[in-house]
C-alpha cells in the first residue's frame, strides 16, 4: 500500500525531480489533461477533477505520515488537480495552455488570499485545498485572456 499512495502522491514518481517538483508535476499533469480533453466530455472532465482531488487528499495525508513531514516536496497530485481547474472546460490551443500553466504556477507560488490559508488545513487537505483555489485563479485569469485576446489562446 505503501508504494500505490507514493505512486499516486507522487503523480508516478515525478514529484522526486531533484528541481522544481512542482513545476515538473504540473507539466506532467498536461499528459492526464490531454486524454481527459480528448474524451471531449465535460462529465468526464468533471469526474476527473473530483477523483483526484479525492484521491489527492487520501494520498497526500498517507505521503505525509509515510514520509514524516508536513507538505513533502514529492507530493505533486496537488499540482495535477491544479492544472486540471486551470484548464478545464476551456477550448485552447497551444498559447492558452501554456499561459496556463504559467498562470498556475504563478498563484500556486504567491498563494494570494485565500489559497494561503486554506494550506493551513490539516494532512492532505491543506496540501490540495491551496492548489485547488490556485488553480481558480489561473482559470479566471485564462478566460479573461480568452476575452482579451482570443487569438492567442483559443484552438
Amino acid at each position: 500500500m505503501k508504494t500505490l499512495t507514493l505512486m499516486i502522491a507522487t503523480f508516478g514518481y515525478v514529484g522526486f525531480a531533484p528541481v522544481a517538483p512542482g513545476t515538473v508535476g504540473s507539466f506532467a499533469a498536461l499528459a492526464l489533461y490531454a486524454a481527459v480533453r480528448w474524451s471531449a466530455s465535460p462529465l468526464f472532465e468533471a469526474v476527473t477533477i473530483a477523483v483526484v482531488f479525492a484521491v489527492g487528499v487520501w494520498s497526500a495525508t498517507q505521503t505525509e505520515k509515510i514520509l514524516g513531514i508536513s507538505d513533502p516536496g514529492p507530493v505533486v497530485i496537488d499540482e495535477v488537480l491544479g492544472m486540471l481547474i486551470t484548464l478545464a472546460a476551456l477550448p485552447l490551443g497551444w498559447g492558452g495552455i501554456a499561459a496556463g500553466f504559467v498562470l498556475f504556477r504563478i498563484f500556486d507560488v504567491i498563494k494570494p488570499y485565500p489559497a494561503g490559508r486554506l494550506e493551513a488545513a490539516p494532512g492532505g487537505w491543506g496540501i490540495m485545498l491551496d492548489d485547488a483555489m490556485a488553480g481558480i485563479y489561473a482559470h479566471l485569469a485564462v478566460r479573461l485572456l480568452i476575452w482579451w485576446r482570443p487569438e492567442w489562446m483559443l484552438v
